[in-house]
């Protein structure tokens, strides 16, 4: 399944030890083993809609990136341009929730992902797609993968496909000037923008209608800013659109910005107006984090629809 996807992403994944209650790492009795990654978490929640969804990234060639591999695949997303290296290791990271804090260690320095450069993958599969979306974890892993999702996005652009980017900031990655300067250096490629309000104060001071506005100005056609709790603003055709969060019950926050910019993409796919589409979004991240995992939760159609509450707003 190459060529004419919907939606292609590339990026690190890794996989995941996660106590299965909630406690310190040093108390657990042991792990369960799951996978995480933004890009495959959106490619997955896509998948699971019913949409076409390609996976390209780096993994080991071990038996961790066997399980990351069998893992997405089982999701019905294209691997086709999954690359195994030999001389390094798949991305490893455990998680811990104490009390109402969520805690992450990852261990990915050097890793098969982050040997990631230029040409890492064939612009022409890049280029097959409705949207090829990236984020700003990958570049934050070293200078051979921040060439390649600079060379990615311009590939993406010239071939048709629009650039859908999410600022995902990393703070154990990399600093806020660092990565202010690579968003900004992307800007002109992108056509949609995701960035939550606590990563936008972190790199721009600010989180309000007016650095919506002047990040559009460098480039996006469309900037989309998700408010936590209060839910998501979306500046489309110079007009800001608002939508309050749904109310869940919180299990599991991790993967819920993955989920809302997949819902986002999936109500441009289904060409769905602008303010069903950030809808679409809000519900996909409140579905989210009311279960444990990065994208375990994450629903079909027709769950999303049920949750919606309402047979007719997907328009099908």
């Amino acid at each position: 399944m190459t060529g004419n996807l919907d939606v292609i992403t590339a990026g690190e994944t890794m996989v995941l030890g996660v106590p299965p209650r909630p406690g310190r790492l040093r108390h657990a009795g042991g792990l369960e083993l799951k996978i995480g990654g933004a890009e495959s978490n959106l490619a997955i929640a896509l998948s699971r809609l019913g949409l076409s969804a390609g996976w390209a990234g780096y993994l080991g060639d071990d038996e961790p990136g066997q399980l990351v591999l069998d893992h997405i695949r089982a999701e019905g997303v294209d691997t086709s341009q999954v690359r195994r290296i030999k001389e390094r290791p798949t991305g490893l990271y455990l998680r811990e929730q104490v009390g109402s804090d969520v805690r992450v260690y990852y261990y990915r320095l050097g890793s098969a992902a982050s040997t990631m450069q230029r040409d890492a993958f064939d612009a022409g599969y890049l280029g097959g797609a409705k949207f090829v979306h990236l984020t700003g974890i990958t570049p934050a892993l070293s200078e051979g993968c921040r060439a390649f999702v600079l060379q990615a996005a311009r590939e993406a652009n010239a071939s048709g496909a629009r650039v859908s980017f999410d600022v995902n900031y990393r703070s154990k990655l990399w600093g806020p000037e660092e990565a202010r300067e690579f968003v900004e250096e992307i800007l002109p490629d992108v056509y949609l923008l995701f960035a939550g309000n606590e990563e936008a104060r972190a790199l721009w001071g600010s989180d309000d209608e007016m650095l919506v506005r002047e990040l559009a100005r460098k480039g996006p056609e469309e900037v989309v800013l998700k408010t936590g709790s209060s839910g998501s603003l979306a500046l489309v055709d110079g007009e800001v659109l608002e939508h309050p969060a749904f109310t869940v019950a919180e299990v599991d926050p991790v993967g819920a910005g993955d989920a809302f910019a997949a819902g986002y993409l999936a109500g441009h796919l289904w060409d769905l107006p602008a303010e069903e589409t950030l809808r679409i979004a809000n519900a996909m991240g409140a579905l989210s984090v009311a279960t444990l995992g990065d994208y375990e939760g994450l629903p079909d159609r027709d769950e999303l629809r049920a949750f919606l509450g309402d047979e007719k707003s997907l328009g099908r």
